[in-house]
């Protein structure tokens, strides 16, 4: 009888602790990977051979630009050289800004000199105080211009924000300004981007989608990480039995080069998903170990690609090693064959803006050397 009622005395409170434990556990705050925690590698002092570049000018205006494929058909595969032109020179000031962060915070976490975080702190700052990025008129372009910008410079942040040695501790008040543009800005990519018809969901989905996995973290906005989560379960599901993206087989020549292009974001998004408590790996089958594998294969023997749907592929961005970053986030959520892993280690360091730098810093730092560029 005693043993029985203390036990029904246990039972709230065990209960009670349960629950505890769960609502702790679902608030924990979002985090990336263990990788973007590093501390700055040297401080260094006295007066740095480059100083801060002219910040491009906040954009604020409509964001209705050409397309680099105007003219071509549905497929969107044969590049227009005047219309490329009038793209690059109308984005300047976005894509300068997207590169001039990425670059100026990996060379931050590598020295330390306090002008080159000030720099980008200024940078940022003045574009959140702007509003910009944000203009309701666009175009496609326009939209997948504002997502890739986003996911640029949220990854580049995440480093600053999360690293040990704590860099931004004295810049409070722009980190908050910073961290509300990024907020409101994905806010309004995920209503560019919400919901498309699944003939219409392609990498630039998945882009979107880690732009905002990328801002849920730096913001710590749970509603942004499961709604990153949603879309990539939606890009997993579109991945067949053999491993190709219907959508993306579309574009004819370039059908292997997008298939290698979707990669980056589904596995970025993979990665930051899994520390924080979500395992996408065995989505759809393994769909994104799949997918990769055959790229991998693609890349050995591109007739694979040209036997599905016709048409002999252009190798061109495949022959630059950025163009493989997916690899670093790809072989911490799988295991890759020690070939995959020599051709890995050969490409090495991997620098690309639009993942917010050197993943190689993040992923594999016992194999991160050289100066490539990034």
């Amino acid at each position: 009888m005693r043993n029985r009622t203390l036990k029904n005395l246990l039972a709230p409170s065990l209960l009670t602790l349960a629950m505890f434990a769960g609502a702790t556990q679902a608030a924990a705050p979002l985090r990336p990977p263990q990788g973007y925690f590093a501390p700055i590698e040297k401080v260094k002092t006295g007066d740095s051979s480059e100083g801060c570049d002219a910040m491009p000018t906040p954009y604020t205006g409509s964001l209705q630009f050409r397309s680099k494929y105007e003219g071509s058909d549905k497929a969107r595969s044969t590049l227009n050289v005047q219309s490329e032109k009038a793209f690059r020179d109308s984005t300047a000031d976005i894509t300068k800004i997207e590169r001039g962060t990425s670059k100026r915070v990996m060379q931050f976490m590598r020295d330390g000199r306090p002008e080159q975080l000030e720099c980008t702190l200024t940078w940022l700052t003045a574009w959140a105080k702007a509003d910009a990025l944000m203009s309701k008129d666009f175009n496609h372009t326009g939209k997948s211009m504002r997502k890739w910008a986003l996911g640029s410079m949220a990854s580049s942040y995440i480093r600053l924000k999360f690293s040990d040695s704590h860099p931004l501790a004295n810049h409070q008040q722009e980190s908050q300004m910073i961290e509300a543009w990024f907020s409101k800005m994905a806010d309004q990519v995920v209503s560019d981007w919400d919901n498309l018809p699944l003939e219409k969901t392609n990498n630039h989905s998945y882009w979107a989608a880690w732009s905002v996995m990328a801002t849920s973290v730096a913001t710590n906005r749970r509603d942004l990480f499961d709604w990153a989560v949603k879309e990539y379960k939606v890009g997993a599901n579109q991945v067949d039995a053999q491993g190709f993206l219907p959508n993306e087989l579309k574009r004819q020549q370039r059908a292997l080069a997008y298939h290698n292009y979707a990669l980056p974001p589904l596995a970025m998004i993979a990665s930051f998903a899994q520390v924080n408590g979500v395992d996408l790996r065995q989505e759809n089958n393994g769909a994104l170990k799949r997918l990769g594998d055959q790229v991998l294969a693609g890349i050995k023997d591109p007739d694979i690609f040209e036997k599905k749907n016709g048409k002999e592929q252009d190798m061109t961005d495949l022959k630059i090693d950025s163009k493989f970053a997916w690899l670093e986030p790809f072989c911490t959520l799988y295991t890759c064959a020690p070939d995959v892993l020599q051709q890995k280690h050969k490409m090495q360091p991997f620098k690309t803006f639009r993942l917010g730098g050197d993943l190689t810093k993040v992923y594999d730092p016992a194999n991160e050397k050289g100066n490539k560029g990034s």
